[in-house]
């Protein structure tokens, strides 16, 4: 992992933005390439979905929808220790995500006068469940979860054909479907089964989808910024991100074993390290090095963690920790502080924040409650992650009486004279005229 040494430097907002560490041109090339294939999708349909799968998952003649029995099966095939951890992860993302759910709220503005603030899920969503370079079955708990929570009546999910599983998705994922009652299952994966949720496919009797939802690379999350606006879409979850705030007290070694744990995701994963320990940096780097050459996917996580996105931040102290972090927005934040648990309310831009060494992202990756689902690339700014609230929609009910429209009549229509609107006063004027 390579150092930037911010010490010894006053650094404005844009300066620490400056400073963060990213991979922007693999994001940019992600975006044009992803716009492309969703573009082709929506014109081609299932034949561009096939010769997707051929070139990037050297599947063919597959089940595109998926068929029931396959549903089934994988179920019925599903170890029970896996099965009884999926139940549980299940059961804690259920709890969680009731509480983000608004209850109704009712406003007076006067007598005979009442706003209505409801909360209305969305008919349909599709959700993504990546599967390339692993298996997530976590991650159809943390789309399909919140959605039903929501209130949402219709889910299709859509997930890559896997090339060792004769073209059908991995059991796991379809198991865990089954679990959830999802039916509706699409072979199909990248920034194509995101272009196929958004416009519909009619051979496969896919029908568009209101909101997409899911976590992916690059390519995923910049497909939805091509769709964005035909449907809605949750932030964009890319290549996953962790960053450590650490202090001396802090422990080098499970520091180590957290960054390499998310950096195990893809070659595009971040990985960093905010500290203004000298001694605990140069620990890390010797831990992290240690683990990675002998962790199960060595190549891949050397790969992240040389990468121009991963680094060691060195900072003159708490202070400058906390800016460079809210710069960074992370997706993971974990806070390695003694006093982590009153540090953390400082800590504003962050898509989950993870309190203290025996919170690791890991568990907010299965178990925790929370969801996985998180903005990347510095979304955490200004977007949240996932939740019921990704798929409901906040709605206002006006509700008037006559004596309720009459004491704001003058003013409806002195506003209306103002704007240069007449018939918008002349509407309310003709509630009071024969």
């Amino acid at each position: 992992m390579r150092t930037i040494d911010l010490r010894g430097r006053e650094l404005s907002p844009s300066d620490m933005l400056a400073a963060v560490p990213r991979a922007s041109q693999a994001r940019a090339e992600a975006l044009d390439t992803a716009a492309r294939i969703v573009e082709d999708v929506r014109v081609h349909g299932e034949v561009a979905l096939r010769e997707q799968a051929e070139q990037f998952d050297r599947v063919t003649g597959h089940d595109v929808r998926v068929p029931a029995e396959h549903i089934a099966s994988a179920l019925a095939e599903l170890a029970p220790e896996v099965r009884s951890a999926l139940e549980e992860a299940i059961r804690r993302v259920r709890l969680a995500s009731a509480a983000q759910v608004p209850a109704t709220q009712v406003t007076r503005i006067g007598e005979g006068a009442v706003i209505t603030q409801r909360w209305q899920p969305v008919h349909r969503v599709g959700v993504y469940i990546p599967g390339g370079k692993a298996v997530y079955p976590s991650s159809v708990i943390m789309n399909v979860v919140p959605a039903q929570i929501a209130g949402v009546t219709q889910i299709a999910l859509a997930s890559p054909p896997q090339a060792d599983q004769d073209g059908r998705i991995h059991p796991t994922i379809l198991a865990a479907a089954a679990l959830l009652g999802v039916t509706e299952v699409y072979a199909m994966g990248g920034a194509g089964a995101i272009g196929a949720l958004a416009y519909g496919v009619p051979t496969l009797d896919l029908d568009p989808v209101d909101v997409v939802s899911g976590p992916g690379n690059n390519y995923v999350a910049s497909a939805k910024r091509a769709v964005a606006g035909v449907v809605g879409t949750d932030s964009e979850a890319g290549a996953t991100e962790i960053l450590v705030v650490a202090d001396a007290a802090a422990d080098p070694r499970l520091i180590a074993a957290d960054l390499v744990s998310q950096a195990e995701h893809d070659e595009q994963a971040s990985a960093v390290l905010v500290t203004d320990a000298v001694e605990l940096a140069a620990q890390v780097a010797a831990e992290v090095e240690r683990i990675t050459a002998i962790t199960r996917h060595s190549a891949r996580v050397a790969a992240a963690l040389s990468g121009p996105q991963s680094a060691i931040v060195l900072v003159d102290g708490r202070d400058m920790a906390t800016a460079f972090s809210n710069a960074y927005a992370p997706e993971h934040l974990e806070l390695h502080l003694v006093d982590a648990e009153e540090a953390a309310a400082a800590f504003t831009s962050a898509g989950a924040v993870f309190v203290g060494d025996q919170t690791p992202v890991s568990l907010g990756d299965y178990m925790a409650g929370s969801n996985h689902v998180l903005p990347t690339g510095g979304q955490a700014r200004y977007a949240p992650g996932l939740g019921s609230y990704t798929f409901l929609r906040p709605q206002q009910v006006i509700s008037y009486d006559r004596a309720a429209l009459a004491a704001v009549r003058a003013g409806v229509v002195a506003l209306a004279d103002t704007e240069v609107l007449p018939a918008h006063g002349e509407a309310i004027e003709a509630r009071f005229t024969a």
